[in-house]
């Protein structure tokens, strides 16, 4: 837990920096704006770009993004010669002033050497919070770091046996059109068999970057934002400790003219080992994902 806890920190400290060092070069020579802090210690910013739709649902990675009303489902096939898994997901996220609540409730069925198993994966509920912001003067930057909790509820099918809690921080930035978002988890499951009691790490990027409209007129759609992700995880007890597994994923988000209240937002994202631990399990993949903003 320690040395996991070591690479949390360590990453929170490289984005601090890199948000201090972008923030002050965005910062220079501009007129000092009246004072937008709110909440606990002053930590947030009115101006803040997070939960107004400007970073992309992300696919592999979990979503850090406040969400005021989101409804989606999910699709992943992923296969390695013969063998091949389907994962398919329903999830709907609500938010409570800056808190986002979500719930997921996934299928699993997997194929190898003419074996199949399936069921109902652990049911996953979940929180997260906002804690502190930063936005440059111009809004061309803008960073928000949060935090938040996951709890996996085993289905006792034959692909969910253990309760998994996941505590997390996170991180979105916004430089002009440009974004990043990032998430580190620390993954503890509990319960029977070789997977009881194993720690991991977890972390995810999300790349993307908003072509609006204006540049890009297709028709029903508002903006087009090309995704790249990395989704890793590194175990860090019992037999497997120090093994790593990273996916990436490239692909398109698409937000479409709203229909009433509600915006669909569909996607694709093709997907790939990038080291030998993911390839081992996965040689490629291809996800769908269908969003409905309300």
């Amino acid at each position: 837990m320690l040395s996991a806890m070591k690479k949390i920190l360590f990453h929170v400290l490289m984005m601090t920096a890199l948000a201090t060092f972008a923030g002050g070069k965005l910062l220079a020579d501009e007129p000092i704006a009246a004072n937008t802090r709110y909440g606990w210690f002053n930590g947030l910013d009115h101006r803040s770009s997070y939960g107004q739709g400007v970073y992309p649902e992300p696919f592999l990675v979990d979503d850090s993004d406040l969400e005021t009303g989101e409804f989606r489902l999910d699709w992943l096939h992923t296969a390695n010669g013969s063998s091949h898994s389907d994962n398919a997901k329903a999830e709907i996220e609500y938010g409570i002033g800056l808190m986002t609540l979500e719930l997921e409730v996934p299928y699993e069925r997997d194929v190898e050497a003419d074996e199949i198993t399936k069921g109902m994966a652990n049911i996953d509920v979940g929180a997260r919070y906002p804690f502190y912001q930063f936005v440059s003067r111009n809004n061309r930057f803008d960073t928000t770091f949060g935090a938040g909790v996951e709890l996996g509820i085993p289905t006792t099918s034959d692909v969910s046996h253990n309760t998994e809690f996941v505590p997390k921080i996170f991180n979105d930035t916004k430089i002009g059109n440009f974004t990043v978002q990032s998430i580190f988890g620390y993954s503890m499951l509990f319960g029977p068999g070789e997977d009881g009691g194993v720690n991991t790490f977890e972390y995810g990027f999300t790349f993307g970057y908003d072509i609006p409209r204006k540049i890009l007129p297709l028709p029903g759609v508002e903006k087009i934002i090309p995704v790249v992700e990395l989704s890793g995880e590194t175990q860090l007890n019992k037999d497997a400790a120090g093994q790593n597994s990273l996916l990436g994923g490239v692909g398109l988000r698409a937000n479409l003219k709203a229909i009433g209240r509600i915006q669909p937002r569909p996607g694709i994202l093709f997907v790939f080992p990038v080291d030998n631990g993911a390839r081992t399990e996965t040689h490629w993949g291809i996800m769908t994902s269908l969003v409905f903003e309300f």
